[in-house]
C-alpha cells in the first residue's frame, strides 16, 4: 500500500511539473511578447524612462517574473523570463515598435515602407482645433467650473492604499473648445499615450475611406482568399466591422489564447485570425474580437495596395485633421495591428472624436463619406443593450428602458472608443461634448457613469 501512494504522489507530481512545463513552454513567450513590445513603445515612442515603464507597465501579476531591458543603441527592447523565452521588438521612425515574430531580425529591419509626413509641422503657431493654439481668454460663464475642475480632480485621485488608478490625462472639450485640460505628473499634451482598442475605431476610418474611393463596400464578401469554398464565404465587411462575424474566436487576455497568440507570436496578426473556423451564422451572434480587426486590417491593406498602404490613412485623415502625433504600429508582415497598437497625444485623440462628432467634417470640408457615421453608430445584431455599432461601443441600450444603458445617466446617443486599462474618447452629440480619458488603470476605476453625469451638469443650460 505504501508503494502505491508513493507511486501515485510521484505519478501527480510528474504531471504537475510536465502541465508547469507546457504551461510556461507556451504562456512565457505571450508575458516576454508583450513586454518587450511595451517597454519599446513607452520607450522608443513615447520616450518615457524605462525604470518608470517596467515598474507600472510592466511591474504586476506575471509581468514581474519577466525582466526586461531598453536598448537605446539600437532602439530596441527585449524581455525574458528566467533566461528563457527571449523576445526582442525594435523600433523604427514613423512605424513605432514591432516584435520580431516568425522574421529574422534583419528581415525585418530591412522592410521599406512609404510613411506619411505632417504637412504642417509648426502647430503651436495654429488656433485649435488644426494647431495646439488655445485661448487665453475662454468665455466658461454659465458653466459650474468648480464642479467641473472637481470632478476630473477626482478622476486623478487614487482611492485606498494601491495607487492603481491611474488617470494620466482628461480633456473636456465642449462647442469644439478645450474647456478643461488635466494631466499627471511626467505627462502633458505633448505625450503620446497607449490606444490599446482605441485602435480599432481608427481601423474604422480606415475602412470610412476605401468606401469613400470605392474601393471596398461594407456589404461585399469579405475579400479572404481561403474563405471562398467554404462556409466563411458568407461573412461580409458588415459582418466583420460589427463584430458578429460567428468566427470562432478567444479574446482571452488572462492566458494563451487565439488573441494573445496573434499580439504577441505572429507575424501576420489579420492573417492568422482568419484562419479561424466558423462557429456562428455569420451577423447572428456579437462576440467582441480584435481578431476580426485584423481581418480588416488584412483586408485593407489588399485594398489599397503597399505602394500607398503604410501612408494613406495618414494622407487621407488622421493629418487632414492635425493628428500628427499618431503612430499605428504594424506587424513584423508590415500589416497595421488595427485591433490594439496606437500612440497618440491626448489632444489629438480629441481630434479624432470632434471629427465623428462633426459627422466626418472637418472645417477643411468632408473626410468621412456621408452617412458613414450613422453607419458607425446602428447597433449590431445581437449586441446586448445596443452597445456596440461598427468599431465603437455604442450607449444606445433599449430606448424604452434608460437602465439598459450601459451609462444610464448620459444620453442614449453617445458612441465612444474604448481601451484596455481605461482608454476613452467619448463623444455625445446631444451635448457637443467630447471627453478623452486615458489611463494606466488596474483596479480603482472611475465610475465613467457618475464622471459624465457630472460633466454634464457642469456644461451651461
Amino acid at each position: 500500500m505504501r508503494k502505491l501512494i508513493l507511486r501515485s504522489i510521484a505519478l501527480i507530481m510528474l504531471a504537475a511539473l510536465s502541465y508547469g512545463i507546457y504551461y510556461a513552454w507556451i504562456a512565457f513567450p505571450i508575458i516576454t511578447g508583450y513586454g518587450a513590445k511595451i517597454l519599446c513603445s513607452c520607450t522608443m515612442l513615447t520616450g518615457r524612462a524605462e525604470q518608470d515603464v517596467v515598474a507600472n507597465e510592466l511591474g504586476s501579476g506575471l509581468l514581474t517574473l519577466g525582466t526586461f531591458k531598453a536598448n537605446y543603441t539600437d532602439s530596441s527592447a527585449t524581455a525574458s523570463v528566467f533566461g528563457l523565452a527571449k523576445r526582442k521588438a525594435i523600433y523604427r521612425k514613423g512605424l513605432g515598435c514591432t516584435l520580431v515574430n516568425e522574421i529574422t531580425e534583419e528581415e525585418l529591419r530591412a522592410q521599406n515602407w512609404k510613411i506619411a509626413s505632417p504637412t504642417i509641422k509648426q502647430q503651436d503657431t495654429l488656433a485649435w482645433p488644426m494647431g495646439d493654439r488655445t485661448s487665453d481668454s475662454l468665455d466658461l460663464s454659465g458653466y459650474n467650473v468648480e464642479l467641473l475642475t472637481k470632478t476630473v480632480n477626482e478622476a486623478f485621485e487614487e482611492p485606498g492604499e494601491e495607487k492603481n488608478r491611474r488617470t494620466r490625462a482628461v480633456l473636456v472639450i465642449h462647442h469644439g473648445e478645450i474647456i478643461l485640460e488635466k494631466y499627471a505628473e511626467g505627462f502633458d499634451q505633448n505625450t503620446r499615450l497607449m490606444g490599446w482598442s482605441m485602435t480599432k475605431s481608427l481601423t474604422n476610418a480606415m475602412m470610412g475611406i476605401l468606401v469613400r474611393d470605392g474601393k471596398l463596400t461594407v456589404n461585399q464578401p469579405a475579400p479572404i482568399e481561403d474563405w471562398k469554398n467554404d462556409e466563411r464565404s458568407a461573412i461580409t465587411i458588415h459582418n466583420l466591422m460589427q463584430a458578429s462575424s460567428g468566427l470562432d474566436w478567444q479574446e482571452d487576455y488572462s492566458g494563451p489564447s487565439t488573441a494573445t497568440n496573434m499580439l504577441f507570436k505572429k507575424r501576420n496578426a489579420g492573417k492568422y485570425a482568419s484562419s479561424a473556423l466558423s462557429k456562428h451564422t455569420p451577423g447572428e451572434v456579437f462576440y467582441y474580437s480584435s481578431g476580426t480587426t485584423n481581418i480588416l486590417s488584412w483586408i485593407i491593406r489588399q485594398a489599397e495596395g503597399d505602394e500607398t498602404y503604410h501612408r494613406f490613412a495618414y494622407e487621407n485623415v488622421f493629418h487632414q485633421i492635425g493628428m500628427n502625433s499618431l503612430v499605428i504600429e504594424s506587424d513584423a508582415g508590415g500589416t497595421f495591428v488595427g485591433s490594439s497598437f496606437s500612440y497618440a497625444t491626448a489632444r489629438d485623440w480629441a481630434r479624432f472624436g470632434l471629427l465623428y462628432l462633426n459627422d466626418g467634417y472637418w472645417p477643411t470640408g468632408r473626410i468621412l463619406p456621408e452617412g458613414w457615421v450613422e453607419y458607425t453608430t446602428t447597433p449590431a445584431k445581437g449586441a446586448k443593450h445596443g452597445e456596440y455599432g461598427a468599431q465603437f461601443w455604442l450607449n444606445a441600450g433599449n430606448p424604452n428602458d434608460v437602465v439598459d444603458r450601459t451609462y444610464p445617466d448620459v444620453p442614449s446617443d453617445m458612441f465612444y472608443a474604448s481601451g484596455y486599462e481605461g482608454q476613452n474618447v467619448f463623444i455625445i452629440p446631444s451635448h457637443d461634448l467630447i471627453v478623452v480619458k486615458l489611463s494606466l488603470t488596474t483596479g480603482n476605476a472611475v465610475d465613467d457613469n457618475f464622471f459624465l453625469k457630472e460633466i454634464i451638469h457642469a456644461l451651461p443650460d
